[in-house]
Parts: C-alpha cells; structure tokens; sequence
C-alpha cells in the first residue's frame, strides 16, 4: 500500500474538490494501479518522478512518486484544472537540498516541453525560486542583514538558494523581509530569513531548524529523498499521513493544516521532548503553544501502558476548544470523562476541582476542617459575587476606607489566606503577605479576618463555597489521602490560574518525569493576580524555553497589539521579566484601521459599514470568521441591537461556540482562544476600556496589576485577528492606544 505524505497546500480549494481529493487519495493509498486513477507519468517534464492522476473529468492532482525498493510513496502537491496540471506537471520537480538535506518541490524557469520542442531534446532544467517581485537597490550599509554582519555565504552555507541570498541581502525594514520571505524558495527557508533580520545568529538559526546534522548522501535517490521529506524542518512543508481519517482531516481542515499539522522544528522538539520535573513553554499569542501542549498530550496519550493524561486550562470554553481540536488532530485518541481512568481527560481546571471533591464524598470533611477550620461537606453550590459586599457593610466599618473594596478582598483571600491554609486570625496575623503592595498593622489585620470570618460564616450558612475554595479543598484532600490521579498533566494557559489551581495541579500527578508541562503567556493574564510557580514547588527553571514566531496574524497587526505593551512591567510564572520585542510574524497584510467617532450612533453606522464592506468583496471572507470584539455583554448587547437596526445582522456568542452562517459579536474576554479572518474592536475608548477602576484603588500595586489585565485584554482581542484589524471609539480614545499608535 503506498504512503501518502501531503505537501502543504498554496492555493484554496471549493470544498466539492476536497471531497473528490479525498476520494482520489482514499484510492491511491489503497492501490495505485486501479484504472480509475489514471496515474500517468509526463512525457519530457522536469522531474521523471512526477505524476498526474484523475480527480474528476475537469480536475487532475500533481504527484511525485517516489518507489524505493519495495515501498512507494506519493507526495501530492496540488489539484489543478486538467490543462493548468500538466503545466504545472511539465516545470514541477521535488529534489533534496544539496546543503541542508531537506526536501523541496521547485520549479524551473521555463517550461520543460517547450524547451524540448525548441532544442530537439530535454535539457537539464534549471530549478529557481518563485518568480521574484521587483526590489528597490538597497546600499549595502542600510541592509539588516549587513548590519548583523552577514553576507551571502552565511546564509547559502546553511543552505538558502543564491539567488535568494544576493535578494535577501538587499532588504532594508520589516516589511521587505516579509515580502521576500513569503516568495521563498521553501517555508524554512523563508523562517530562517526572518529569524536572520532580527539579529538571531546563524548558528542560533541552524539550532532552531535543526539544519546542523550531516547531510546523509548515501543510498539512492529515493532513500535521500525519503529522508529529506521526513527532515524536521522538511516538515513544515510535508505532512506524512498515516491513516484515512489524518487524511480528511488534512484535506478538509484548511486552517488546522495550515499551522498544526505542519510543526517548527522548535515546537517539535517540545513535543517529543522527555523532561525530569515540570517544564514550561512561553509565547506570545499565536506562536503554537497551544499546538504544542495538543500533540504533546496526544502523544503521552498514546505511550505504552495507556498512561493517565490530564489536559486542562482556566475556562471551560477553552477546554471545549482544546476538546474540539484534539479530535480534528486526532480522532483516534481516547477522551476519558472520569478521574483517574487510562488516556485522555480534557477539562476545565475547576471541572477537575469539582470532580474530586464529589469522588471524595464525606472524606471531603478533613480537608475542608484544614483548609477553613470547619469540617463541611457542602461543595456542590457556589458562593455568589454579592457576598464579599454584604460581609464589607456587615463588619468592616473598621476596615481602612480604601481596603473596603470586594477586588481587595477577593485576592486576600485567594492570594494569602487559602493557599496557606489560614484558619485562625492568629495565623493571619503572622502571615506574610509579599507582592499584595499594602501594608497591614495587626489592628488592620483584625479588621480584615473580621470580614473573612463573616464571609466564611454566610457561605456555611447557605452550603456554599467560591471556585478558589473548591479547588484549594480539592488539593487538600489529594494531599492528604496520597493519591495522585495522574500521570501526566499538561497546562494550557497557565498565567490565568491562581494559588489553589496550581497547589491542585501540583497534588494531581507525582513528581517525576513528564510530570508538569506548561504553557503560558503573561501578556495574555487577563485574570487574576500574578504568581510564582516556585511558591508551589512547581521548579521550571532550566527546563523552560519560548516561541517567538506567530503564525496566526500579520507582522502589521502584531505589532500594532505589542504596542499596547509597550512600557509596561510584565512579569512569567518563574517570576522572570518578560520581554515582547523578539515576536515577529511570517505573515504581511494590510496596517490596522483606526476609526475615531464623534458619537455612539456614528460608531454603529461605522460598524455596519466596515462589516458590510467586508461581506460584499469579491472574494468576501465567511460570515463566521468576522467578529466584533466588545468589552462587556452590555456593550455586546447594544451593538446587535444597534447593527440589527442598521439592517446588519450578526450573533451574540457567550458560552457556545461559534456557529456558521453569521459575524460574531462576542466579549473580549470570550474571545480568548479564537481566532478570526477580520475583527472589529468596537468602543476602545476610555471608560470603557480601561473600564471602571474603583475598586483597585487600594493600593498602587493593585491598581498597577488591574492595569496589567486591562493592556493583557486589549493585545488579546487584537491579536484574534488573521488578516485584518480595524479599531472603532467614540469620544475619548483609551488611554492604552497610545503605545499601539506611535
């Protein structure tokens, strides 16, 4: 039977003909002798190896086969209309890099029957990159790369094409780089130019594309082409298909092959990497952390002995998502809904808290005696946002006026008192309190435990407990009875979780090898406080590593979303600065709009405008991948409204994920984890975002964190955008433009 391995697709196809290709594949990797495939080699074309076959009367696949002893692959490159195949057919070859040993489909500069037909005889044909776009002459002194100290045998003796060296050494800005990268000759080589214009060294490059191993040149042709196809920068341009069900996943999910399937180099060595303890990826919005923890549980999942993998993440929107894109990666995968139970459990962190504590029943009680000093058993109600106001106004008259506040309290109690396991004002009284950014006085303390006491008391009453709660009891009782779920837990969005979670995560699976794996991001903490892993004997140190290549948005919109970091403090889970200038994208499009509006009413008739505008192209993007990004439900709410009176209709998203047929208007915050074509922020503008700050008055640290999230929220919705940002305020633009705009 032959292996199919599916080169990365150029050009969109109608999905009709994606379920033909599916059928025509289908086929070809069961028997490729059958009559109806018509796998025809092309008499005098540039590569003996290529082949067309029949996809339909009108349509025809391009093909290399390459028959190695007793096996025989096909690298399918494309489906083309039956004459436009035989051309593409006649000037296409797959050979193997001289220098770096990867495989590479290219094409000559001219026709090869036409050169036949004119010289009596089929000539060595010459391979070339793409057609190149005129660039302006750049004096050698303003190149990047001459600034970097590069010449053209740096970058050819790692492999790069000459041609594209001589160009490559003439780009001047960002722009240029991005032009000239997307015309590469093969994606890594197009990778290893962008990663050379921001000043990474050659060998740094060599390490990241894992372009430093010998060349093998023994063994025929095929054996090296087989093994330049299966190179692990050769990878991101050739995905190996083991199955029918990988193979309709490949063909029918565009998006998803399009920068999941086929990994970096970098991102694959996270996957298959062992480590002896917790280890962590970091990376800015779009870079594949995400990716990275979905085929490194996959593959955990699927060890010998069916291991116990936990994959989990803040929200349980984003754990069904993680669930959604497992099953397109992987259908085969077992997902597990019980603890404890071989293979795959996919899940919110707090849907694993609440799983615990009900699997404990009455045992329950000595955890809850440790953690709140009563032994309750109540654990399926949650404790509503109302009670820390009604415990402030029941006792906290002696509470220092700007310490009365539920934000206040609210991270006291998560921040300090839960994690130490609090249960007397005696032990809050010694408690340290390092990074809460007030001082309290024992007399303030007092006042402090005063309103704790009362909020603990009215949750007993009601048989209530708050989300921190159940997940700090849930620790506790893992801890004390010894038992540990898991074998291995994998962390999706780790700068979002608190205290309690990760004590939680941490009690879940023993310490080991391939215990913790962590990805995170703190430009994109848009919850709670900040935390330092370290405080949890979670130890990544030396065992954490970071992506800095986006895959999703364009290097326009990308650094107008690292903008609104500029000049803030921001801090990862080892307590390490974290720096945003190394990100860059491979992808160029169109600048930002920005659309300023004298009032609301304008801002809607601007809205209706842009969406429309958008839906009624000539080539107009699908109706569900245009969203409008808000900052609450309210202001969700009123834009439906307000675009439904305007005879625009679009779709309110909360919990539910997103549906065919209509633009989306969902909350920033919902937003986390998805991804559009085009979005619209509407109402940047201050008041709104930064919203209301009252309640992070209590002190400039606090007020300083709110901030944090308020900047984290902002590069979140921004960088939701693929291909185009636009960015809409009515009376006073926000304060936190400004970095995105100068």
């Amino acid at each position: 039977m032959p292996t199919i391995v599916m080169a990365k697709q150029e050009r969109a196809v109608e999905p009709i003909l994606k379920k033909k290709a599916f059928a025509f594949l289908e086929k070809l990797s069961s028997d490729d002798t059958l009559p109806g495939l018509h796998i025809e080699p092309i008499v005098n074309s540039a590569d003996p190896r290529v082949r067309t076959g029949r996809v339909d009367d009108g349509y025809r696949a391009v093909l290399f086969k390459i028959a190695d002893k007793d096996a025989v692959t096909y690298v399918f490159h494309g489906i083309w209309p039956h004459d436009d195949a035989i051309r593409e057919a006649e000037r296409t070859t797959l050979r193997v890099n001289p220098i770096s040993g990867i495989a590479e489909i290219r094409r000559v500069e001219v026709p090869a029957a036409e050169t036949a037909a004119a010289t009596g005889a089929a000539p060595e044909p010459s391979v070339t990159s793409p057609t190149p776009s005129p660039m302006a002459e750049v004096p050698a002194k303003d190149s990047l790369l001459t600034a970097y100290g590069l010449d053209v045998a740096d970058l050819t003796g790692i492999g790069l094409d000459e041609d594209f060296a001589q160009r490559a050494m003439s780009v001047a800005d960002e722009e240029a780089v991005l032009a000239l990268a997307g015309e590469a000759p093969a994606d890594w080589q197009g990778l290893a130019l962008i990663d050379l214009s921001t000043g990474m060294s050659v060998e740094e490059v060599t390490e990241r594309l894992s372009l430093g191993q010998a060349v093998d040149t023994t063994g025929s042709e095929e054996e090296q082409l087989i093994r330049g196809l299966q190179h692990p920068a050769g990878q991101l341009s050739f995905a190996w298909i083991e199955d029918n069900e990988e193979l309709r996943r490949v063909i029918e999910d565009t998006d998803f092959a399009a920068w999941r399937i086929f990994l970096h180099p970098l991102q694959k060595q996270y996957v298959v990497r062992d480590y002896r303890g917790p280890a962590k990826v970091t990376g800015g919005a779009g870079t594949g952390k995400t990716v990275v923890a979905l085929h490194r549980a996959r593959r955990l999942a699927l060890q010998a002995g069916a291991p116990r993998v936990l994959l989990t993440t803040f929200t349980r929107n984003l754990a069904d998502a993680l669930q959604r894109d497992m099953r397109v990666l992987d259908p085969d995968v077992e997902i597990t809904s019980g603890l404890g139970e071989r293979g795959l459990r996919i899940a919110g962190i707090d849907q694993v808290a609440h799983a615990v504590l009900k699997d404990a029943g009455q045992d329950v009680g000595r955890a809850a005696e440790e953690v709140l000093g009563v032994a309750t058993v109540d654990v399926t109600r949650r404790t509503g946002p109302e009670a820390w106001s009604e415990a402030i106004s029941a006792v906290g008259a002696d509470v220092p006026e700007n310490l009365r506040s539920p934000a206040f309290f609210a991270a006291e109690y998560t921040m300090v008192v839960l994690p130490r396991r609090i249960t007397s004002a005696e032990k809050y009284f010694r408690a340290p309190r390092r990074g809460r950014g007030v001082a309290l006085n024992r007399g303030q303390r007092a006042a402090v435990w005063a309103v704790i006491e009362r909020y603990r008391a009215s949750a007993r009453a009601h048989g209530t407990l708050d989300f921190a709660e159940v997940a700090t009891l849930a620790a506790a009782h893992l801890e004390l009875s010894g038992r540990h779920l898991f074998d291995h837990v994998l962390v999706d969005e780790g700068q979002d979780l608190t205290p309690a979670h990760w004590q939680l995560l941490r009690a879940l699976v023993p310490p080991g090898r391939n215990d913790l794996f962590i990805a995170e991001d703190s430009h994109q903490r848009i919850y709670g406080q900040k935390v330092t892993l370290s405080h949890f004997g979670i130890e990544t140190r030396g065992r954490s590593r970071r992506l800095t290549l986006n895959y999703r948005t364009t290097q326009q919109n990308l650094r107008w979303a690292m903008g609104i970091l500029d000049g803030a403090d921001y801090r990862d889970l080892e307590d390490e600065a974290e720096e945003h200038d190394e990100y860059r994208s491979a992808r160029s499009g169109p600048v930002p709009q920005v659309l300023p509006c004298e009032s609301l009413s304008a801002e809607l008739d601007q809205a209706a405008a842009l969406v429309g505008s958008w839906l009624s192209e000539e080539e107009p993007p699908a109706p569900e991948t245009v969203a409008i990004l808000v900052r609450d439900r309210f202001q969700r709410d009123r834009v439906v409204a307000g675009l439904a009176e305007r005879g625009v209709e679009v779709r309110a998203v909360d919990a539910e994920s997103v549906k065919s047929g209509a633009p989306v208007v969902m909350t920033m915050h919902r937003a986390k984890g998805t991804e559009f074509a085009r979005v619209l922020l509407f109402g940047v503008r201050e008041g709104w975002i930064p919203s209301s700050m009252k309640e992070y008055n209590t002190s400039e640290a606090d007020w300083d964190d709110a901030m944090l999230r308020e900047r984290s929220l902002l590069y979140v919705a921004a960088t939701r955008a693929r291909d185009v940002l636009a960015v809409s305020w009515s009376g006073q633009q926000s304060t936190l433009l400004r970095g995105a705009e100068s």
